[in-house]
Formats: C-alpha cells, structure tokens, sequence
C-alpha cells in the first residue's frame, strides 16, 4: 500500500504509478466517493454511456408488459 500527504487545500498527488497503470492523465476526471470509513477514487469513464450500457437489470419491458395488458382488455371488450 502506498501512502502519500495532503497538501494545503486538501490535495493529494496520486503516484505516477498508478497513474500510468490507470491512464491517469492531466484532466482526467476521477469519481470519489466516501465507502465507510475510506474514501475511494475511480478514473471516471471517458464515454459515459457506453459505460451506462446494459448496466440496467434485464427483464420484461414496461411497454411490452402494457402492450400485453391492452390487448387482453381489447379481448375482454371484444367479448361483450
């Protein structure tokens, strides 16, 4: 584990390391997040939303699923 020192305003320099084991560069952004007692720092992605991509569960879609309950309905009422 490596440890570093904050400076004046609160900064830390990150390693150069892990900065180019991480492709760390001058303006990248980073994520950081408090997790219990610890604060994390993550390279946030450089395309956001291919990193958002197939990220949300998988299942049955609202609109099929409402699709499905209106021809059902249209069923019922053709009955009548």
């Amino acid at each position: 584990m490596l440890t570093v020192r904050t400076l004046a305003k609160g900064q830390v320099v990150i390693p150069a390391e892990l900065r180019k084991q991480l492709a760390i560069e001058p303006g990248s952004l980073l994520e950081v997040s408090v997790v219990g007692d610890h604060i994390e720092l993550r390279p946030a992605p450089r395309d956001p939303i291919a990193a958002f991509c197939g990220s949300l569960a998988g299942g049955e879609s609202l609109a099929e699923g409402l699709m499905e309950e209106h021809r059902q309905e249209v069923g019922r009422d053709a009955k009548r």
